[in-house]
């Protein structure tokens, strides 16, 4: 069941629709147009970005249309009669072609490319936008987490501080880039994931005392019981009553799950616990800890060899902080059966011009070494080109390749098997094995190499020069 299931089409700017008005009352509504979804900037001054959100995008534009409350809406607004009418009959019939979600990308890739009447391709712009932008955003976070953590357990815990619906979409992209569970219950009911969570401060605060709190919540949960430890003082109370309450549950035939701390200085805390826990008897009760957690809190927690067992990520992860969006967007690259570009002083802001395919190399390791953007109509490429300075090149011809893009949506209609974000992260996470460490670290990643072929290079100058010549 798509999430956007009524009014998709006005999920949009005002300018899309006005200039899908503009182009039905100029006679232009049936001439083909291919749009290219690329970014140009890795977020948190990483290496890579974990591609997400391509289901959710193909389910909306696949059910996509305009009931009579979006078009009595927008005849209110302004919008022409003969519109309205084109508008009552809508429906998404383009051919949209991508790497498979979960894949790993590079700034300058034409990632997501979509093709089909002029209207259509226009009108879905901000749509595509917002959710590639916002999943791709927050599964990358997310991958970084779990990069930082190993093994180790992470749930999702951001909610309570995203941006407000946008923590349901948040939440399915965090387990895409790796968290295993999440404390959003209504994403996990929409996206088959597992919910998880333990308990507030609030529970204990509603007793008189600390330890008859954790006994009644112990009765109530006897399976995978969490106590919150640090409600009064960790080491003094929290600690010595999670550790009575667990020799209790043990003559029950019971066992306490975890603990959890969510303050303090939680290397120390938790390298205390985990000694208290340990000459109890406890070895098994596992340590939680949450607060204001990151990347870069994790790897230090885990280097100062903090014994945690699992994080709770809350903030940081669904609101992608310290980069609050991916600055992804979608440029014109052909219509009417002619390639087009955008010039720029800025050669950074050049587009890539007409329909075009990624090739991705792979050395003898089995490990990514480049990609490459070339014409559509090109399959034998020996020499890649960076796409703003041409004199740095390299040859390719004795890497194996593979193409990244792949058509997934026909006529508007789906034509892959839709995959559970557990499953998808399972891609992720074979994926990013084959992409080296040095793109990986936190501090100064290795730029990855992303060329583009002589011909599209040349196609480039080419209509460049054209444009120049017609506009001195």
């Amino acid at each position: 069941m798509p999430i956007l299931d009524k009014h998709a089409g006005i999920y949009t700017d005002h300018y899309e629709l006005t200039m899908a008005q503009g182009y039905l009352l100029n006679n232009k509504k049936d001439i083909t147009a291919c749009f290219d979804y690329f970014f140009r900037k890795n977020p948190f001054k990483g290496g890579y970005v974990v591609f997400a959100g391509l289901y959710d995008l193909l389910e909306i534009l696949e059910n996509m249309q305009f009931d009579n409350e979006d078009l009595d809406y927008l005849k209110s607004i302004g919008f022409a009669s003969e519109f309205i009418d084109y508008l009552r009959e809508f429906r998404f019939t383009a051919d949209i072609y991508s790497p498979q979600e979960g894949e790993i990308v590079f700034p300058y890739e034409p990632i997501v490319r979509v093709e089909g009447n002029i209207i259509e391709t226009q009108i879905i712009e901000t749509l595509l936008l917002n959710i590639l932008n916002f999943e791709s955003l927050i599964a990358t976070k997310s991958s970084r987490i779990r990069y930082a953590a190993g093994e180790k357990l992470i749930i999702d815990f951001g909610l309570r501080r995203a941006q407000g619906l946008g923590g349901i979409h948040a939440s399915r992209a965090a387990v895409i880039g790796g968290a295993d569970s999440t404390s959003n219950v209504y994403s996990a009911f929409m996206f088959g994931l597992t919910s998880a969570g333990t308990q507030a401060h609030s529970w204990v605060q509603s007793y008189d005392d600390e330890i008859t709190a954790f006994r009644d919540f112990a009765r109530a949960f006897p399976r995978k019981c969490v106590f919150l430890v640090d409600t009064y003082d960790t080491l003094e109370s929290g600690i010595p009553n999670a550790i009575k309450v667990a020799k209790e549950m043990e003559a029950s035939g019971q066992k306490l799950f975890g603990v959890r701390l969510d303050s303090g200085d939680l290397a120390y805390l938790s390298k205390k616990a985990r000694k208290m826990l340990d000459d109890a008897g406890l070895n098994y009760v596992r340590i939680m800890t949450s607060n204001q957690l990151d990347e870069y809190v994790i790897r230090s927690l885990l280097e100062q060899g903090a014994p945690i067992d699992a994080f709770g990520v809350g903030t940081k992860l669904a609101t992608g902080q310290e980069d609050a969006a991916l600055d992804g967007v979608y440029k014109l690259c052909m219509s009417d059966k002619k390639p087009r570009l955008k010039i720029s002083e800025n050669p950074e802001k050049i587009i890539l011009p007409g329909i075009k395919n990624l090739w991705r190399y792979i050395d003898n390791d089995g490990n990514f070494y480049a990609d490459c953007i070339s014409l559509a109509d090109e399959e034998d490429i020996d020499m890649i080109y960076h796409p703003f300075y041409p004199d740095k090149n390299c040859s390719v011809k004795l890497y194996s390749k593979e193409i990244i893009h792949r058509k997934v949506m026909e006529k508007g209609k789906i034509i892959i098997d839709r995959k559970k974000p557990t499953e998808i992260a399972e891609y992720v996470r074979s994926r990013l094995k084959q992409l080296p460490d040095e793109h990986k670290r936190f501090e100064n990643p290795h730029i990855y190499k992303v060329g583009i072929s002589k011909k599209l290079m040349d196609l480039r100058s080419e209509i460049i020069e054209n444009i120049r010549a017609k506009y001195r």
